[in-house]
């Protein structure tokens, strides 16, 4: 460890924990406010209390099978240290009694391996059977390691203020920053380490932005060009948006729809860094929203990147699967085909559609895409393959893009790309 374990530093992760299982927030969230709580926590502190947190939100299924039947956050976080992250008894001593020695023997000694499926792999049963009827075992098993490890850090390099990638990447490099360029995404740089960018010049100044590998390659199927009309339907705090800004050359105009004011809100400052003066942010009430009615037929270019079950961001967020559930999905697909079917209404002949999901089921992926494509004939699909060819993005995917952690290095995403006929 690079910091002296004491008990003061487990009751901090304890009391973060606790707060974490009761919590319906995203977990980096609670943590980031947990910290801006508790200042005396110096660096090396809140690494090791975030690392131990996480340890148990990604591996709690497995973890409680160690509990003996006492499933408490104590219990979670004393598995986690002793039988993950390797540390001794010793170590532990000064915050165990009597009976948690005991129990932690016995803890250290199940055999994993001979737990059913779904346990040994950390997902609850109704997640694992969906996933089963898609994936063979040894590749199931794969996908479900790949979730369970922490997501690199991805940057985008922005072109409207960087020269280049080999130049970003050069200058990184220079700061002392293990960096190199992504598989993919022709603007994609993945650092070595996770690091705070916040006062790095290249980030003060807009020449980079945070953003998965992925996510970046959802902005060039959609490929917009300078001069057209284009929307991102569901912008969010606006990491797309910003992409598809810079591919149009900050030329023509880009409405980024979203439904929450603070979420937009989250977009300014970063509009403000990248230089994009085509970006035209405005809340909507709903897929209904009148505001939408009045772009009917007329747009070039739609992305609705969906609100979804979020399953494909295990890494970053891994409290997600304890939470979800099938009733919800269900819900959550109904959502997305109303939201899919007033995206398309503002498309014009010719124009491009894409839908896209961070989720790895077929009930909000291919589900939703198929039942659309039936009440929407003026619709067809575009293969992914020859969209990103064309850009020269190598990229083995079919009629349809399904990024996975195990096989692409990256979060999970599904997306298809559709033209109105």
């Amino acid at each position: 460890m690079s910091v002296r374990f004491t008990p003061a530093l487990f009751q901090h992760a304890q009391t973060l924990l606790s707060g974490l299982l009761r919590s319906d927030s995203p977990a980096d969230r609670v943590v980031a406010d947990y910290f801006r709580e508790h200042r005396e926590l110096g660096h090396g502190d809140r690494g090791f209390v975030a690392e131990a947190v996480f340890t148990v939100l990604r591996h709690k299924r497995s973890l409680a099978a160690r509990c003996a039947g006492e499933l408490t956050s104590r219990r979670l976080l004393l598995a986690a240290l002793a039988c993950l992250q390797g540390m001794n008894r010793r170590q532990l001593d000064a915050v165990l009694s009597e009976a948690e020695r005991h129990w932690l023997a016995h803890a250290k000694a199940v055999q994993v391996n001979e737990l059913p499926a779904a346990v040994r792999l950390d997902l609850p049963d109704w997640l694992y059977e969906s996933l089963q009827a898609r994936f063979a075992d040894d590749e199931l098993a794969q996908l479900a390691t790949a979730l369970k490890q922490p997501a690199p850090l991805d940057l985008r390099i922005n072109p409207l203020k960087a020269a280049g990638r080999q130049e970003v990447l050069a200058r990184l490099q220079a700061d002392g920053l293990a960096a190199e360029a992504c598989r993919y995404s022709p603007l994609g740089i993945r650092l070595a380490r996770k690091t705070a960018l916040g006062n790095h010049p290249l980030f003060t100044d807009g020449g980079i932005e945070v953003q998965d590998e992925g996510s970046q390659l959802l902005g060039f199927l959609l490929q917009p060009r300078r001069g057209e009309m284009v929307v991102d339907f569901c912008a969010g705090a606006g990491g797309k948006t910003l992409l598809l800004g810079a591919l149009m050359r900050s030329q023509g105009r880009l409405y980024a729809f979203d439904v929450a004011e603070r979420r937009l809100a989250r977009l300014k400052p970063r509009l403000a860094r990248s230089g994009l003066s085509n970006v035209h942010p405005v809340r909507i009430e709903s897929e209904r929203d009148i505001k939408i009615r009045r772009l009917a037929g007329k747009v070039d270019r739609v992305l609705v990147d969906a609100p979804c079950s979020g399953l494909g961001t295990l890494r970053r967020n891994p409290a997600l699967k304890w939470r979800q559930t099938p009733a919800g999905i269900a819900d959550m697909s109904v959502r997305q085909g109303a939201i899919l079917a007033a995206a398309a209404s503002l498309i014009k002949k010719g124009g491009r559609l894409v839908y896209a999901t961070c989720s790895l089921l077929d009930a909000e992926n291919e589900a939703v895409v198929d039942a659309f494509l039936a009440q929407h004939p003026q619709f067809v699909v575009c293969p992914a393959q020859e969209i990103l060819d064309r850009q020269d993005i190598a990229i083995d995917c079919g009629d349809h893009l399904r990024l996975l952690p195990h096989r692409h290095a990256t979060d999970a995403f599904y997306a298809v790309a559709m033209e109105r006929k």
